[in-house]
């Protein structure tokens, strides 16, 4: 039976910190619409700023589906799964914020990661204000052993300059698969 907690604690901080992968997931507003589910990884890319609040990194990327549906309603929730050792599933849930890498807060914001990867291809620093911490048996999933990070995000995205960036966004991350604006 999962349990639902008061805020994120430091067995539960613990946890969320020791995964190297978590699922971010977000739908728009109404019964229409596509509800999005990203992985998220590399280290240096995850915070925890306190009790009810976390932040992530957010990479140029084949869509902007995050952004978009926070511009719409706020509403995300973020899962952590232990793929080795014993089962878990810890969930974040909560209203989310987008500041994106042209705003003036973008290096306030990128500061509260202290060993981020290159920070070149970020986006944007998704924060969220966490309302539900609950965790559950992660029974059903599988274990498997971590070997390594991969770089070819951070590889392929050091080729493009911030111009090229600028157009990366404009033309291809500029709205969700479902019209709504993304910047």
């Amino acid at each position: 039976m999962g349990k639902v907690y008061p805020e994120i604690d430091g067995r539960l901080r613990d946890f969320i910190v020791g995964q190297p992968v978590f699922f971010v997931a977000t739908a728009p507003s109404g019964a229409e619409g596509h509800v999005n589910v990203s992985p998220k990884g590399m280290r240096g890319t995850f915070v925890i700023l306190g009790p009810h609040r976390v932040a992530y990194l957010d990479y140029h990327g084949s869509g902007a589906e995050t952004i978009a549906h926070l511009r719409d309603n706020g509403r995300i929730t973020l899962m952590f799964c232990a793929f080795d050792g014993p089962p878990k599933i810890v969930r974040l849930q909560g209203r989310g914020s987008s500041v994106a890498v042209t705003e003036e807060t973008f290096a306030d914001r990128i500061a509260e990661f202290p060993a981020p990867p290159d920070v070149h291809a970020v986006r944007a620093v998704i924060t969220v204000d966490v309302d539900r911490v609950s965790d559950s048996c992660g029974y059903a999933v599988p274990l498997m052993d971590f070997r390594a990070e991969r770089d070819l995000l951070l590889t392929s995205h050091s080729r493009r300059t911030a111009d090229d960036l600028a157009v990366y966004r404009a033309t291809r991350n500029a709205a969700s698969i479902d019209g709504l604006p993304v910047f």
